[in-house]
């Protein structure tokens, strides 16, 4: 009763007022799974091909009408009188029909479309939430948020260099209370800023962006929030920061606008390394360019045993990436995005591929994001300990959030809080 018999693909509109799509599928026995594709901003040139138009006279070349009709044509006819609960085989039926290393013929975004809604459906009809279907574990854990709380670099233009300031609340009780001390910092760096005189305008992850700040003031601001709320900054609340060093990599050299600088990747080391001694910094995202391997290499040796340092355009949730990654010692944890790779067979392959490695797995959210909370069942299932859902504002990203209280509150005594164990590697 699991035969899908019906798949529907249509065109919306994600967080930023961009065009995605979603997909609905129906099964034999009546039960139907509805999945929404997010969009990047910052993508890495290794990432599976998301389709988009390019007809100027729609969206400015960005509709994906292409992909919706893939996934209404060769896509719903390839995988059409396949059982949904059998993921592996319709994900590898859905990469046959594309034939292409990046799916760039059918795009990966209408391909995950129908594999998430195909595993939604799967969930429905067995009458279990999702999170038990992807994990089929007898106890959970409850993810400790990574909270974009200040925006920079793509995401709020005129802002800092860095990308994201993130704030993990790792020394909370509970996911609930994780949540509560994001929230309350994040109050709290608003007065913070309107002290200093700064804009509270949030960037596209609902951070907010201050123009002209330096990267050592955004970090400070952040401290002083945490403070500001109550908290012990190192204790209660750690700082995560995802630079994005691939937008500001130029010629062999990080350039940093703002500071008026122009580093190696060995001066960059000893960048992060000075940021490590003076704030509570737990994690590292994209801290070198997604094809300089020395540059990981070199930071992985200098500070891999104190902080977490999480590829994301250098894996681009790729087994094969994360493979070269593994063997060189290049990061001790990876970003997972689902629409990265296209399906989410070869997502969970990533997780568990990094899980085994002894490393961590943080599922992520992208800057343009939907309703969608698949993530959030995705962290607690695979029990990656770690979830980046962007700032605790916007309804797209606090839907990920709220989602994640929900299960807390439906799995009680059956689930714990990663708390600190989420870093478990960096005390091995």
């Amino acid at each position: 009763m699991s035969k899908i018999t019906q798949v529907k693909a249509s065109e919306i509109l994600d967080s930023r007022g961009n065009p995605t799509l979603e997909v609905t599928i129906r099964l034999a026995s009546g039960a139907t799974g509805w999945a929404a594709v997010p969009s990047g901003a910052s993508t890495g040139q290794h990432e599976a091909v998301e389709l988009r138009d390019g007809d100027k006279s729609r969206f400015g070349g960005l509709g994906v009408l292409k992909a919706v009709a893939n996934a209404n044509g060769i896509l719903a006819k390839g995988v059409t009188g396949l059982e949904a609960s059998g993921q592996p085989a319709l994900d590898k039926k859905l990469i046959e029909l594309d034939g292409t290393e990046n799916k760039s013929r059918l795009g990966a975004n209408a391909i995950l479309g129908i594999s998430l809604a195909a595993a939604k459906a799967a969930a429905a009809e067995a009458q279990i939430p999702l999170y038990q279907y992807l994990g089929k574990a007898k106890t959970y854990r409850l993810p400790v948020p990574m909270l974009n709380i200040l925006n920079g670099g793509k995401h709020a233009a005129g802002s800092t260099d860095f990308q994201e300031f993130m704030i993990m609340p790792a020394g909370a009780r509970s996911f609930r209370d994780a949540i509560r001390m994001g929230a309350e910092i994040y109050q709290s760096l608003k007065k913070v800023l309107k002290d200093r005189k700064l804009s509270t305008n949030v960037g596209d992850e609902g951070g907010f962006a201050p123009p002209g700040l330096t990267n050592r003031e955004a970090i400070e601001a952040v401290v002083a929030a945490i403070e500001k709320a109550g908290y012990r900054p190192g204790k209660d609340c750690f700082i995560a920061l995802d630079p994005a060093a691939s937008e500001f990599y130029q010629d062999g050299k990080y350039v940093l606008a703002r500071e008026n600088a122009s580093l190696s990747s060995e001066q960059m080391v000893d960048y992060y390394a000075k940021f490590a001694a003076d704030y509570p910094l737990i994690s590292i995202e994209d801290g070198f360019a997604e094809d300089d391997w020395e540059g990981w290499q070199k930071l992985n040796a200098k500070l891999g045993k104190k902080l977490q340092l999480v590829g994301d355009d250098l894996y681009v949730t790729n087994t094969k990436r994360l493979e070269q990654g593994i063997s060189r010692k290049a990061s001790n944890s990876i970003l997972i995005k689902p629409n990265q790779i296209g399906t989410l067979t070869e997502t969970i392959a990533a997780i568990k591929m990094a899980q085994q490695a002894g490393w961590t797995a943080v599922v992520s959210h992208r800057s343009g994001e939907t309703e969608d909370t698949t993530i959030a069942d995705l962290a607690v299932g695979l029990s990656t300990g770690q979830i980046k859902a962007g700032a605790p504002c916007r309804a797209e990203r606090t839907a990920k959030y709220n989602r994640l209280l929900r299960i807390e509150d439906e799995l009680r005594t059956k689930a714990t809080f990663a708390g600190m164990g989420a870093f478990e590697h960096l005390r091995k």
